[in-house]
């Protein structure tokens, strides 16, 4: 087996699984349909078409630069003018980064990593309004996906990591397996996205962490240099000397 790894990066991104009328949501990292979608656009696979082939990956995801939910607000009206349209609310991560690793057979995979270099149709994080900002290939390996993911350094952008610690805990999200068995399970296993019976199974999904290094970690708070607008400063902050009865002392451990 071999993985290929992607990056999924860009202003906006959103993943929705159960999104209905007026409310488009997202959730906190890329969905199995959303991605599997992805990669069938990017072989040129239309949506009527079948996708087997793709059944067949296993997915999992870590979550390197989780970003925060935004909302947009939109109004419309008919093409006549004659009345308004439901108001609608959508929501997006704003400034993510996810790792994304797909398991499967060589040719598969080789094939994969050609298509989303030269897409057949234009691929998007989730929505049409959310283009990818960077390319969205790591490249390919003979490792399983769960070590695949665990050992690649950390990918969130330098602005985010200059305000973690050394180490850094991530959240992995990966299809259940022989060595992680499912602690939760998602309506997100696609079957069919034609327009007229898109349909979706329930997977089993494995919720783990894994470790990685951060080399341009900064801690504000020992004295050491810290950077602030580019400018290297030293921290002048002094811990202060505690009583017993010191009625600031919960605030000091905060």
């Amino acid at each position: 087996m071999t993985t290929l790894l992607l990056q999924l990066a860009g202003p906006l991104q959103s993943w929705g699984t159960g999104s209905r009328f007026a409310y488009r949501s997202t959730g906190p990292a890329p969905s199995k349909s959303a991605v599997i979608g992805l990669l069938a656009a990017a072989l040129g696979k239309r949506r009527s078409e079948p996708i087997e082939d793709l059944l067949e990956l296993r997915f999992g995801v870590r979550c390197d630069q989780p970003g925060r939910v935004v909302r947009d607000f939109q109004t419309a009206r008919a093409l006549d003018e004659s009345y308004s349209l439901p108001l609608t609310y959508r929501f997006y991560l704003s400034d993510a980064v996810f790792v994304v690793g797909v398991e499967g057979r060589r040719e598969l995979i080789e094939a994969l990593a050609e298509a989303l270099r030269r897409p057949a149709f234009p691929l998007f994080l989730g929505r049409r309004s959310c283009p990818p900002a960077r390319p969205l290939v790591l490249g390919t390996t003979d490792q399983q996906l769960v070590p695949a993911l665990e050992s690649l350094p950390w990918q969130a952008a330098a602005w985010y990591r200059r305000t973690k610690p050394a180490q850094m805990e991530l959240d992995l999200i990966v299809d259940a397996g022989p060595e992680h068995l499912a602690n939760d399970t998602m309506q997100d296993e696609p079957l069919s996205f034609d327009p007229h019976h898109r349909r979706y199974a329930l997977r089993g999904v494995h919720h783990g962490t894994c470790g990685v290094g951060n080399p341009d970690a900064r801690d504000r708070h020992d004295g050491s240099e810290s950077s602030v607008g580019g400018v290297r400063t030293a921290s002048t902050r002094r811990p202060r000397q505690q009583t017993s009865h010191d009625p600031m002392a919960w605030w000091e451990t905060r």
